[in-house]
Formats: structure tokens, C-alpha cells, sequence
């Protein structure tokens, strides 16, 4: 039965590599939309909305690693990766609330680079 699973994910993209590739371009338009919140007056809403859809881009990898692990029986890593990265996305959230440019924005690039590990390790 191993040998199936290992096959079927072959075949195409994972649900889990899809919603980690949303997640990272999510993230990747944060940073854009954070660009134009500094140029543009459509930036703000651009970005808050942008945080709406990267947070569930989040809540959704959280599900698809969950999903992934249950079926196959296989490592719960992957569940800890996405809830550690559920966790650091509402810090971004509450610091971008807050107005703490100082850390939200180094938090951003961590993320996207994370975001990026974790598509390139899947």
C-alpha cells in the first residue's frame, strides 16, 4: 500500500504543495502590496485585503498538512511546520494591526523564506 501512495503523489502536485505554493504567493504579494501601500492610495486596502486571503492561505496549509499525514499514517512534521507557520502569520497580523513596521516587516521576509523552504523540501 506504500508503494500506491508513493505512485499517486508522483502522478501530480500534492494537495499540501498546492497549498504551501498559494501560501508563498500570498506572502509574495504582501510584499508587493506593501510596496504600493508606501506609493499608491489603493496600497492600504490592497494590503489589508492581501492579509485576509495570506492568513487563510495559512489556515489552509494547517488543513492540508493534517490531511496528508492522516491518510498515509506518515510523519505529523509537516502539521507542526504549518501550525508554527499559522502562529507566526497572526503575529504578522497583530504587529501589522499595531503598526510595528520594525518587526512586521523583517517577519514578512522571514516567512516568505520559510514559505520557499518548505516548497522546495516538499
Amino acid at each position: 500500500m506504500a508503494t500506491q501512495v508513493t505512485e499517486n503523489t508522483r502522478r501530480g502536485p500534492s494537495f499540501l504543495r498546492i497549498a504551501i505554493a498559494v501560501q508563498t504567493l500570498t506572502i509574495f504579494f504582501q510584499a508587493v502590496s506593501a510596496g504600493l501601500l508606501l506609493t499608491s492610495s489603493y496600497g492600504e486596502t490592497m494590503h489589508s485585503v492581501g492579509a485576509r486571503v495570506m492568513y487563510g492561505a495559512a489556515m489552509l496549509y494547517v488543513l492540508a498538512a493534517v490531511l496528508a499525514w492522516k491518510p498515509g499514517g506518515g510523519s505529523p512534521r509537516p502539521i507542526w511546520h504549518a501550525s508554527g507557520f499559522l502562529v507566526l502569520a497572526s503575529v504578522q497580523v497583530v504587529l501589522g494591526i499595531a503598526h510595528v513596521p520594525s518587526v512586521h516587516l523583517p517577519l514578512g521576509v522571514l516567512m516568505f523564506a520559510l514559505s520557499v523552504l518548505a516548497l522546495t523540501r516538499r
